[in-house]
């Protein structure tokens, strides 16, 4: 991972519409302070990255890296859902709208997610108010459904799955939604409930 750059530090403190001073207000520091920064004859130091980040408005590595991510959905409703999977360690990483995350060292890429079919049909029928959730699908060692999430406009309910069990999941039924299920092979499906 990089440093910061004044370009970023520019670039960020522009887009928020806010002035030298009133940025360098923020975090403490002189307007003067902010100006080397952005002229690259300084650099914040690693002490107040994390209040930089905050009054700017991005996540940490995002100032770090200039990686900007643009998270449009300021609602922040449930069903703008990203998921990001490690291929590495299986972890599982949400966010409502768009970011950048990384594990195992690696810079995660969000799961774009298909309409169910070929081979991954989420088969979903309501029984007693819940959402009964199956996938016709191997649960093997080397390929298998690794995670089926339920999420609506205000709530995400996320079931992870492993090899060798079988893919039945319930879920409270709380009003129209989206079904994701994702294979560790194929990627992610979704269908609307």
């Amino acid at each position: 991972m990089g440093y910061v750059t004044g370009r970023t530090i520019k670039e960020l403190r522009e887009k928020r519409k806010i002035t030298q001073k009133e940025l360098s207000e923020k975090i403490g520091v002189s307007d003067k302070t902010v100006s080397k920064w952005e002229t690259g004859k300084g650099l914040p130091d690693i002490g107040i990255i994390e209040e930089l980040a905050r009054a700017l408005g991005v996540s940490i590595a995002e100032l770090l890296t200039g990686d900007l991510r643009e998270n449009g959905n300021q609602s922040a409703n449930m069903r703008k859902m990203c998921f990001y999977v490690c291929p590495v360690c299986g972890n599982i990483i949400t966010s409502v709208g768009h970011g950048a995350f990384s594990c195992c060292g690696i810079t995660l890429p969000e799961a774009e997610a298909e309409k169910d079919g070929d081979g991954h049909c989420i088969c979903v029928e309501t029984v007693d108010n819940e959402h009964s959730v199956t996938v016709s699908h191997p649960m093997e060692k080397g390929h298998y459904i690794s995670f089926i999430a339920y999420v609506t406009s205000d709530a995400l309910d996320l079931v992870k799955l492993y090899p060798e069990q079988g893919i039945s999941v319930r879920f409270r039924k709380k009003g129209h939604g989206i079904i994701y299920a994702y294979c560790n092979r194929h990627g992610m499906f979704k269908t609307m409930v």
